[in-house]
C-alpha cells in the first residue's frame, strides 16, 4: 500500500532537475532518511508509479488528477500559524487571490490559515530548505483540499512542473 511519503517521494523524482539521484540526496531534499527514501521508491514501483529509476508521468499524473484526494484526503483544522501550502503558497497564490488558505502548522511559520497536516511529517522543513519541493508539495495540496478551480489549476502547474526539457526521456 501506498504511503503519503511515496507520493512525495514520486512527484519529486519526476522533476526534471532529479534525471542523476541517489537515494542519500533524495533523503537530504525531502528531509526523510535514506531508508525511508529506499522503502517510498520500492511502495512506488509496486503501485507503478515508479519503473526502475524512473517516474511513469502518465501513472502519476492520473493518480494525482484523480486518487489523491481521496486515497490522501485532508483534514481542515483550526486556524493557526505556519509554512503556506495550497493557494496560499507559489505558485498559486500568484494566480489566485485567497482570503484564507491552509498552512502546515508550524511554530516557525510566517502565514496564517487553517491547519492543514501535511503530506508527510516533515514536509515543512523540506518546503523550507528547498523552494521547488515547496511548490510541488503545495500544488498537491490544491489537488488533496481544494475547489473545482483550484484542483485544475494545481493540475496544470504540476504538469508544468513535471514536464522533462526537450530531449530527455523518462515517461513510461
Amino acid at each position: 500500500m501506498l504511503r503519503p511519503q511515496d507520493l512525495a517521494v514520486a512527484v519529486v523524482l519526476a522533476l526534471p532537475d532529479m534525471s542523476a539521484w541517489t537515494y542519500a540526496s533524495l533523503a537530504v531534499r525531502l528531509q526523510l532518511s535514506a531508508s525511508e527514501v529506499h522503502a517510498a521508491v520500492k511502495r512506488a514501483s509496486m503501485a507503478g508509479l515508479v519503473r526502475g529509476r524512473a517516474v511513469d508521468r502518465r501513472a502519476l499524473l492520473e493518480f494525482l488528477e484523480h486518487g489523491v484526494r481521496y486515497a490522501f484526503y485532508a483534514i481542515r483544522g483550526a486556524p493557526t500559524r505556519g509554512v503556506p501550502t495550497g493557494v496560499l503558497a507559489p505558485p498559486l497564490d500568484a494566480l489566485m487571490s485567497a482570503k484564507e488558505g491552509p498552512v502546515w502548522p508550524s511554530a516557525d511559520g510566517g502565514a496564517r490559515g487553517y491547519a492543514l497536516e501535511p503530506l508527510y511529517r516533515t514536509a515543512p522543513a523540506a518546503a523550507r530548505r528547498d523552494a521547488s519541493v515547496h511548490e510541488v508539495l503545495a500544488l498537491v495540496d490544491a489537488i488533496r483540499e481544494g475547489g473545482g478551480r483550484e484542483r485544475a489549476l494545481g493540475m496544470r502547474e504540476l504538469r508544468l512542473r513535471l514536464e522533462r526539457p526537450t530531449g530527455t526521456s523518462g515517461d513510461g
